[in-house]
């Protein structure tokens, strides 16, 4: 018997392999995502064949970082452009640091320039450690995360960041092409972002945001959310699975996908629309999200994806 919608009890009855679909079709004009994509970022650091760049220099970087405040939980910031970053938490107090630095470039000399313009920059400052790589990419009059295009420069700077951090830390991570982003067991407000490739949380505690523009944003907790959440990709399923004695509303947005959840939901009212206004004319916005409650409900959890499934899976009591 499929999973059935009790519209006298708003809530899903059915097996658990019978998760319920609640489908664009379903919920006609109810879900509804906007995705602007900055153009620029993905061309400018696209990886370069092997005839295009033949000299190839490898460097291994190990540190063992400290935090200069100890009298709270730290910091860690792992703000890469080109290359993976996988963070993963310790029974330990410093921040232990494994980067693989590839410089690939058409000629020695580019290499050199390649040595001279990309750096990697490490800070430790109170509660923070901060790992920045640096370059003629980043846009040093605004925010971090944005990037300028620039022309060809003849090279390419791979890192690929191995971070061991305790596992009370607030993490801030991010990279934006050539490989995924994964954190493992870390407690804390987490603030994670991708834009060419995979987002993985695993067997984490806290809150906090993480997205994504290509690639699947899959996260695991190993306690309920300590406060509001955010998940978010363009292309791909956004995947959240969570302890069996959650609650939390939920509101999630697809436009070409489902949502299905393994726990039993009853529905929240459609949020009001907000007026703004433009130039002497009123515009209202609807928000236009599905709004499911699990449980009791608590702490908003926010889905978001514009060509994938949304799954909220609960994890096994094994």
């Amino acid at each position: 018997m499929n999973a059935e919608f009790d519209r006298k009890t708003q809530s899903w009855a059915g097996r658990r392999d019978e998760r319920p679909a609640f489908s664009a079709t379903m919920l006609a004009g109810a879900i509804l995502i906007t995705a602007a994509l900055a153009s620029g970022s993905a061309a400018a650091a696209r990886a370069g064949s092997d005839r295009d760049y033949p000299v190839r220099k490898e460097e291994e970087i190990r540190k063992t970082l400290k935090f200069a405040d100890v009298s709270k939980p730290g910091e860690v910031v792992v703000d890469n452009f080109f290359g993976p970053v996988t963070v993963e938490g310790y029974d330990g107090k410093d921040v232990v640091l494994v980067a693989r630095k590839t410089i690939r470039a058409k000629d020695a000399d580019t290499v050199a320039k390649a040595e001279a313009e990309v750096k990697l920059d490490i800070a430790e400052e109170g509660r923070t450690v901060d790992i920045y790589v640096d370059g003629p990419f980043r846009d040093h009059e605004g925010s971090r995360r944005r990037f300028r295009s620039w022309r060809e420069p003849g090279y390419e700077v791979h890192y690929a960041f191995e971070v061991k951090v305790p596992f009370r830390t607030d993490l801030a991570v991010s990279t934006v092409t050539g490989g995924d982003v994964e954190v493992r067991n870390v407690e804390g407000e987490f603030d994670v972002h991708n834009v060419n490739g995979k987002v993985r949380l695993s067997g984490i505690a806290g809150s906090g945001e993480a997205a994504t523009v290509n690639g699947e944003l899959a996260v695991g907790f190993r306690r309920a959310p300590a406060g509001a959440c955010g998940f978010k990709t363009v292309n791909g399923d956004v995947v959240v699975t969570l302890p069996p004695d959650t609650s939390a509303d939920f509101r999630l947005k697809t436009f070409h996908g489902e949502a299905y959840s393994d726990f039993a939901v009853t529905s929240l009212p459609l949020r009001p629309a907000v007026r703004e206004e433009k130039k002497g004319t009123f515009v209202f916005k609807s928000d236009r999200s599905v709004g499911v409650r699990v449980g009791k409900g608590g702490f908003e959890i926010a889905l978001d994806t514009l060509n994938g499934d949304i799954l909220i899976k609960k994890k096994s009591s094994q």
